[in-house]
């Protein structure tokens, strides 16, 4: 049984072989693993390998069903050291026509887009960077106009950065994207711009931890929830290792 199931699997293999290079594509070695432990499998090839991109599907298809991302996908994810590419929709999916940027600001989102934007020009897609703000709390009537010349300043600045990241985004999808400014919930802003139009073809990018000015945008949730939700692909920037340590403790 566990014979045939192998050859089986290496016949699935080979099939997806021949269909990436006849498309183009050029597969430089193919592996087979075999365990329980799947994702520790796939985590463990991608640190052998040195990979600089995990790309795998996600079996959450529907309203609910999108809720509970498989337990592989998920994992990878959280654990993973690279992007991960979580794919939706098949070959439906493809090629994409817009890239979103959730940015906040921090390396990890930097990373994000410009593997994102790698990834768009293959089809020349259009980009936007988003940077999400929360609701800002009630305040004082006497200190009301205080504020909000310190708010408009402040979007003002950050309007500023953003045109800095769009340019940098630039040099890697060789069209210059939009940028816009956005008050609510992240997670909620994001999905709702990958719905404008075509979501199914949006892939949309994030760090998975932000620690941005003000904590704003607070990625560790956000990716999770966007991750959980998207009907298109889903990039997803880890922690570098080697800020892993740091950025958990601040977390807490």
């Amino acid at each position: 049984m566990l014979g045939k199931t192998y050859q089986e699997a290496r016949e699935q293999l080979r099939e997806q072989v021949e269909g990436i290079e006849g498309s183009g594509g050029r597969v430089a070695e193919d592996h087979i693993k075999r365990g329980q432990a799947v994702v520790d499998e796939i985590l463990g090839l991608a640190e052998e390998l040195g990979a600089s991109l995990i790309a795998l599907g996600s079996r959450g298809l529907g309203p609910l069903k999108r809720l509970v991302l498989g337990s592989v996908a998920e994992g990878v994810v959280y654990h993973a050291s690279c992007p991960v590419l979580v794919a939706r929709g098949g070959s439906d999916a493809w090629p994409l026509q817009r890239v979103v940027i959730g940015d906040d600001g921090s390396e990890m989102a930097k990373g994000a887009g410009e593997m994102a934007a790698s990834i768009g020009r293959l089809s020349q897609a259009q980009g936007l960077l988003v940077r999400v703000f929360p609701q800002l709390p009630e305040i004082d009537v006497e200190e009301r106009e205080m504020n909000a010349r310190m708010a408009d300043d402040e979007l003002r600045w950050e309007e500023r950065k953003l045109e800095g990241r769009a340019r940098e985004v630039e040099e890697v999808l060789r069209i210059r994207p939009r940028i816009r400014l956005s008050v609510g919930d992240p997670a909620t802003v994001l999905l709702e711009i990958a719905e404008e139009d075509d979501a199914e073809r949006t892939l949309l990018a994030l760090g998975s931890r932000g620690l941005g000015m003000m904590r704003r945008l607070r990625l560790g949730s956000v990716s999770t929830k966007v991750l959980r939700a998207a009907r298109g692909p889903v990039l997803i920037s880890p922690v570098p290792k080697a800020s892993r340590t740091g950025a958990e403790s601040f977390e807490r």
